[in-house]
């Protein structure tokens, strides 16, 4: 019953919070979940920080933000090599700390992520009845290029996703470690 009840509660955290209308037929859409065993209060540190994505998302090596940390706020992030871009042109879209959603949407680079935009939101959970934890939900919708098809584009969107989420989680994980024992 209680892997049930998750299961409804992520779908109602999904109708709520993750409403991507697909604009054209030439676009793809997914969500992609993720438990974390750090409290929401240290996993909301690092994905809110728009202008550090590099402290969790492993492919940024560097961020420049242009203006202040509000709603229109772009920042240019240089890709690691290995993925087919160098640089990305992005846009703050949303940002609410007491809900802890994100929202961004690429609006330039050398890349192929044309009409980019993500949702990524936060919410407390218990993990296996007794540890804080916090359940990660980032969907996304995007243009398929022309010479790709609709799952080949999610699975490479979904991959880069995953691989942020994992980092994610390991560095909140680390931070909630040091947290608990006032290590450094």
């Amino acid at each position: 019953m209680e892997g049930s009840s998750k299961g409804n509660q992520e779908r109602e955290y999904i109708r709520r919070h993750h409403k991507h209308e697909l604009e054209r037929d030439n676009q793809c859409s997914s969500t992609l979940v993720n438990h974390i065993n750090a409290p929401i209060h240290i996993v909301w540190s690092l994905v809110r920080r728009f202008d550090q994505p590099q402290k969790y998302k492993p492919f940024i090596s560097r961020c420049v933000v242009k203006g202040n940390m509000e709603i229109g706020t772009v920042r240019e992030v240089d890709v690691r090599s290995g993925l087919p871009a160098t640089r990305s042109t992005e846009r703050l879209e949303f940002l609410d700390d007491n809900e802890h959603i994100l929202s961004i949407r690429i609006v330039g680079g050398d890349h192929r992520l044309k009409n980019y935009s993500s949702i990524i939101s936060l919410h407390p959970e218990t993990i296996e009845g007794e540890r804080i934890g916090t359940l990660v939900i980032e969907s996304f919708v995007v243009d398929v290029p022309e010479e790709n098809t609709k799952d080949e584009t999610c699975y490479f969107v979904e991959a880069l996703i995953k691989c942020n989420l994992k980092s994610l989680a390991d560095v909140s994980e680390r931070l909630a470690v040091q947290d608990r024992t006032g290590s450094p």
